[in-house]
């Protein structure tokens, strides 16, 4: 056995277990120098500004739906509190003896539809903006629907008189791909609009040369509509004539007189039905009750989404 001493020796001798080096101290790294007080962290919605609307007459302003709105306050002759949102922005009608809580409440009820709507036509503002036409050659407009491409022809029915233009001297024509071979390509408008004026002409002389063209094609084009469907709607038209209204796109009186927006031109065929359908109709019911609608729907089934079309689509700018 080995003796007490030799174990005593051997103990001393085993190995020495030594704990793992501490791991190295993270290096402080330098912190941006604050001036003035610290700010603490805030909510995203009070860092990002809210939206925007302001009336050009606005007289009032309320919190909606985190939205900045300041509207147009007017006192009417009315029972109800009023709200209508257009192009410049939200007005508020109300009667004189409601307190003002009143109206403010009847806006945060209505908070979302009215922030809703007033996105809407900013957007349609913004989109009518992009649509301004800039009247040189190379220009485009839509035509029943198709694009068309504003091409100067100083050859095509032109003769200059002491350096400027005779009435009735500018021609237009309308020429398809045929005559375009460069305007085939997928994507690209097929349709040319001849004009006899000279490369150097002003802007107004090519718009006015357009809308005159454009005219004489609305009343053609809107002329055989309405003997297509007055026959069908069983009524009669007297007198077709066109106006240039900014919000209304057709009328008809009780004498069988219609007049239409030159300006339908620009939209497509079902588009144009629809409205020459529920201008006669009025010759047969002149109100929209529902018999009404039911006279249109007779002729024009899906005029609802027309309709619709008719209110969404952002025409060209004409000036």
């Amino acid at each position: 056995m080995r003796s007490f001493l030799q174990l005593a020796l051997d103990l001393f001798d085993a190995p020495v277990v030594q704990a793992p080096p501490p791991a190295p101290r993270p290096v402080p790294q330098p912190q941006p120098e604050l001036h003035g007080p610290f700010q603490p962290a805030q909510p995203l919605p009070s860092v990002i500004a809210p939206a925007q609307f302001s009336h050009p007459r606005a007289n009032r302003q309320s919190r909606l739906c985190d939205a900045q709105v300041a509207y147009e306050f007017k006192r009417a002759k009315r029972r109800t509190i009023g709200m209508v949102v257009g192009a410049d922005g939200l007005v508020v009608s109300a009667p004189r003896w409601v307190p003002l809580y009143e109206v403010e409440a009847a806006l945060q009820e209505k908070a979302a539809w009215i922030v809703r709507k007033l996105d809407e036509m900013r957007e349609r503002q913004r989109r009518l903006d992009a649509a301004r036409i800039e009247w040189r050659d190379g220009a485009s407009f839509p035509f029943l629907g198709e694009t068309v491409i504003v091409v100067l022809d100083p050859t095509h029915a032109y003769h200059a008189v002491g350096g400027g233009l005779k009435a009735g001297d500018v021609e237009v024509v309308l020429r398809s791909d045929e005559a375009a071979p460069n305007l085939t390509l997928e994507g690209v408008p097929r349709l040319t609009l001849h004009i006899g004026l000279p490369l150097h002409a002003g802007q107004p002389q090519i718009r006015d040369a357009v809308q005159a063209w454009l005219m004489r094609q609305a009343h053609r084009h809107f002329t055989e509509r309405l003997q297509h469907y007055a026959p069908r709607l069983g009524v009669q038209w007297r007198r077709l004539s066109l106006s240039s209204a900014g919000t209304r796109w057709g009328s008809a009186s009780s004498d069988g007189s219609i007049r239409l927006n030159w300006r339908l031109i620009h939209f497509r065929q079902s588009v144009i039905d629809y409205v020459v359908a529920h201008e006669l109709s009025h010759l047969r019911v002149m109100d929209h009750s529902p018999r009404f609608w039911d006279t249109v729907r007779s002729v024009v089934p899906d005029y609802q989404s027309l309709r619709g079309e008719l209110r969404d689509e952002a025409l060209p700018r004409w000036h």
